[in-house]
């Protein structure tokens, strides 16, 4: 079984330039230990022996040591405890500071509302809203139809 540092040597991608040729973001094992400081110490652990949160994490590493231009995070806040999500939302503004893209989809508004810039509500495949979080947040018109809160 790959231990967590394995897991990240084998995600690892030479660094991406974008179209007009400027570098996009690109990641390190050490910028990722400094980014999740609890899989510096986990670096030799079996991958499989993790929690839930620290795998979540690993997952997360495991993606960005390709150094992607757009991030997809499916549901991160999903059955992690309260404090691998205050993590997530630390991450999360990380990596939108080191200009990763990001593409999150959520059902946990309040996590969502941390970290978002824009939202996107979907109804049965269609698309009901799409403009800034704030905007979202505030109209009780949009909020009573489309979000439980």
């Amino acid at each position: 079984e790959l231990s967590v540092d394995e897991n990240l040597s084998l995600g690892s991608l030479p660094p991406r330039y974008w179209p007009d040729g400027q570098p996009a973001a690109n990641w390190s094992k050490d910028d990722l230990y400094e980014l999740f400081p609890p899989l510096q110490a986990l670096r030799d652990r079996p991958a499989g022996n993790l929690s839930g949160g620290e795998q979540q994490m690993l997952t997360v590493a495991r993606s960005l040591m390709g150094n992607p231009f757009l991030l997809l995070l499916d549901e991160p806040s999903e059955g992690v405890a309260p404090i691998v999500v205050r993590q997530m939302v630390e991450m999360i503004h990380a990596l939108k500071a080191r200009g990763t893209s990001i593409l999150l989809s959520e059902q946990n508004l309040p996590f969502a509302r941390l970290v978002a810039d824009r939202a996107y509500v979907l109804e049965k495949g269609m698309i009901r809203y799409s403009g800034a979080m704030s905007v979202l947040l505030n109209d009780e018109n949009l909020k009573r139809q489309y979000l439980t809160l």
